[in-house]
């Protein structure tokens, strides 16, 4: 009998351990809605299902733990490992760029499907950011049509969107950023993205053309950055190690737990590069948070953290003829002063989302971070420190208005800067081959600047085609400053209040046929000046700047061909700047800002992604996307030149992005990008252009399973592959002083490598 029940006992644990189901719903993870007709296949096995019409499947298994592949045509194939058969277990397949209009917007105020938007909205999948070696997320944002990326080093990238902030010197301003709906943009609108690494970003979203019924002060419009998650129940730890030219070597820890209730990626990374100039060593360590906690029916908890420490030098622009027989230089000053930036950053924030019924929901979100930063420059030495806090909450509630489907959406945000700034004199001339040495104090200012919004948006079902959006943002920003500079014997201090604003949007789409609709909107934006711009060199502020404004007019079109495998989209739009705020060059590397005339933005705006089987197994993804620009001066008196009716600096003509992605099912991807700039103006009036310029990227990866639960990546790329001389930032209005030639140009990096390794454990 004891022999018997032993027998019993063993043949239940063999069944348990090689005759397992289990038991799965696989969901859209854009939308969250279930996903039928999803392959599931068993690696390394035989067996295999497809999910019903509501995703579900019951899948046999040998042994555990199992690897299966979840497949459909328009979604990101997925590979997870089973550790056990427990509970049912969701999974999430994410759509690729031809499904697109699928795709569930996070960055509307009210969610709503791409196609049933009506804005142009580029959305970056983690697909696109794996066409690039990983080292900054603007390469690929800059093949998003209408946005373009000046990219002067790894430390210095300028965004515009639809020509708006062309004009910036050295930063990103007029848009606005946030990551996981917590602002990365200060409160004057500058935004830097190289403090986030890729490794943290799932998708990222840019909403183009004013944005300031949603966002507030974004006249270009807002980039929503949105943190990566685990996307397998378990916990896993992964390295990737990234190795190239000119000394580049990026190393990732990642580590991510998914459970029922909770997600959570943790991450640490360093970059440090050599760069192919003088004086550009840079260096970066960052540390990662994001997580959520499902509380219960529906509702959330997450939360994000981030610090950085960066030391990067700073080589400067060169002039044409440096530019063209000796780009490896630094600029001379900033050579011999050994001109770098330095800074601590950290960034906090707590988000909750409280469900009170199934058409009724609250997100409230506070946030806080800091910046402590030291920059050496030839003509001084600027000590930053930064201290901000703000709030942002919004209700969202479905309804009916005489019958018609109806949602709404109503909120408001907060922040508050604390900004100290202080320059000293830079004494490197007479401490020759030491680099930068502080001297006297040449100023210091305290700012405390603060500003609010109040929105509302309402989305209205006309017909079962015909949707109407509208929505209002109210804003008022105002500034305080304390002038703590007392011996120039002029105090500034004071309050400054911009004038109130009030930002109107409406939008309407149509659907003209199934998967196939057009929209047109109107929408009014405005952007502050920046501290920089409010700055004279001497410390002193300009209290006489206005805020720049500004209407958007646009048509378009979006639409599913061919079984829903090619995606498109099209738009026209027309943008009047009025309030236009320049940077005036009055030493070397010095300027001030002011107001002065208006501009005209008119562009069109194009996108095609393709995905078919090539043979068995091999998805192929062809795409192409660009945009032609006509941004001209409309009214532009600058120091009694006309300059009405030249086309604005700091904006190619035309740029177009085309390539493929390739994917097998043994693991082998292969990526193509090709980049082509125009012909872009240097200065306002168009006498000096830089240009017309084309790139080559490829990039190829190889993912395997080394054991039971170990798997590997090995990539390896090249960037310029045709080894491109070129211009990849340019500083508008450049002006030569002592009787030297302006210095235009930051050179773009020549052909480089790289390559690595990746692997992964699973607990």
């Amino acid at each position: 009998m004891q022999k018997k029940l032993l027998l019993l006992a063993f043949l239940f644990l063999i069944g348990n351990i090689y005759g397992q189901q289990i038991e799965g719903v696989v969901r859209n993870a854009s939308s969250g809605e279930p996903v039928p007709n999803v392959a599931i296949k068993i690696l390394d096995a035989s067996g295999g299902t497809v999910t019903s019409e509501n995703g579900y499947f019951l899948l046999e298994v040998q042994r555990l733990p199992a690897r299966i592949q979840m497949s459909k045509l328009g979604f990101e194939r997925n590979e997870v490992t089973i550790q056990d058969s427990g509970e049912q277990q969701v999974f999430y397949l994410i759509p690729q760029p031809e499904s697109l209009s699928e795709v569930v917007l996070r960055s509307t105020i009210i969610p709503n499907e791409l196609r049933e938007t009506p804005a142009a909205v580029s959305i970056i999948s983690e697909q696109d950011l794996q066409r690039f070696d990983e080292t900054n997320l603007v390469q690929a944002i800059s093949t998003a049509p209408g946005v373009y990326v000046h990219q002067g080093a790894l430390n210095t990238n300028k965004i515009n969107i639809r020509g708006i902030g062309a004009r910036s010197q050295y930063s990103s301003n007029r848009i606005k950023a946030y990551f996981e709906e917590i602002p990365i943009s200060t409160a004057e609108g500058e935004t830097t993205l190289d403090d986030i690494d890729q490794s943290m970003v799932e998708r990222i979203e840019i909403i183009k053309g004013p944005t300031s019924s949603v966002y507030g002060a974004g006249l270009g419009g807002v980039l929503n950055l949105y943190a990566a998650e685990a996307d397998e129940p378990g916990t896993t730890v992964s390295e990737k190690a990234t190795f190239g030219s000119f000394g580049l070597f990026k190393n990732s820890i990642i580590a991510k737990h998914s459970d029922e209730s909770t997600n959570f990626v943790l991450a640490q990374n360093h970059l440090e590069s050599e760069s192919f100039r003088d004086n550009s060593d840079y260096e970066r360590d960052s540390f990662s948070l994001h997580g959520k906690i499902d509380t219960k029916n529906g509702s959330y908890l997450s939360l994000l953290a981030q610090y950085t420490s960066l030391m990067a030098y700073i080589p400067s622009s060169l002039n044409r003829e440096t530019l063209e027989n000796d780009p490896t230089s630094a600029a001379f000053t900033w050579d011999a002063a050994k001109g770098y930036e330095s800074y601590d950053k950290g960034l906090f924030g707590v988000s909750y989302r409280h469900l009170f019924s199934g058409d009724f929901y609250n997100t409230t979100s506070i946030y806080m971070n800091f910046r402590d930063a030291y920059e050496p420059r030839p003509f001084d030495i600027l000590k930053e420190e930064q201290v901000a806090t703000g709030a942002r909450t919004k209700f969202n509630l479905k309804s009916t208005f005489l019958t018609l489907e109806s949602e709404w959406s109503l909120g408001g945000e907060y922040y508050r800067e604390l900004y100290d700034t202080s320059t000293f004199e830079n004494l490197y001339e007479e401490f020759p081959d030491r680099g930068s040495v502080p001297g006297n104090s040449l100023s210091n200012n305290s700012q405390d600047r603060s500003y609010y919004n109040i929105f509302a948006q309402w989305n209205l079902s006309l017909s079962e085609s015909f949707s109407l959006e509208a929505g209002i943002n109210f804003n008022s920003t105002r500034y305080e400053l304390t002038d703590l500079f007392n011996r120039d014997m002029v105090d500034q201090s004071g309050e400054f209040e911009f004038e109130s604003i009030w930002s109107p949007r409406l939008g309407l789409v149509y659907e003209i046929a199934e998967g196939k609709s057009i929209y047109g909107s109107i929408s009014h934006g405005f952007s502050t000046p920046t501290v920089a711009e409010t700055l004279t060199p001497e410390g002193l502020i300009n209290t006489e700047l206005e805020p720049e404004t500004g209407v958007n007019y646009e048509l378009g079109f979006k639409g599913n061909w061919l079984n829903n495998r090619l995606y498109s989209e099209v738009a026209v739009y027309s943008i009047q700047i009025s309030n236009l705020l320049i940077a005036e060059r009055v030493a070397e590397d010095q300027y001030i800002g002011r107001n002065a005339g208006e501009t005209n933005h008119n562009g069109i705006e194009f996108l095609l992604n393709y995905n078919f089987n090539l043979l068995s197994g091999i998805e192929l993804s062809p795409y192409v996307n660009g945009s032609l620009n006509f941004y001209e001066f409309d009214e532009f008196v600058d120091d009694g030149i006309n300059y009405s009716g030249n086309d604005l600096p700091g904006v190619p003509k035309r740029s177009i992005t085309a390539g493929f992605d390739l994917a097998s099912s043994a693991g082998l991807n292969f990526y193509a990008v090709f980049q082509h700039e125009g012909e872009m103006p240097l200065n306002d009036a168009n006498s000096e252009f830089n240009d017309s310029y084309n790139l080559l990227h490829l990039k190829s990866s190889y993912d395997f399973a080394l054991f039971d639960l170990f798997e590997a990546e090995l990539f390896a790329g090249v960037n310029n592959l045709f080894d491109t001389q070129y211009a990849a930032s340019i500083i508008p209005n450049a002006v030569g002083f002592g009787g030297t030639a302006p210095r235009y140009f930051y050179p773009g990096n020549p052909r480089n490598y790289f390559g690595g390794v990746k692997l992964k454990y699973l607990f």
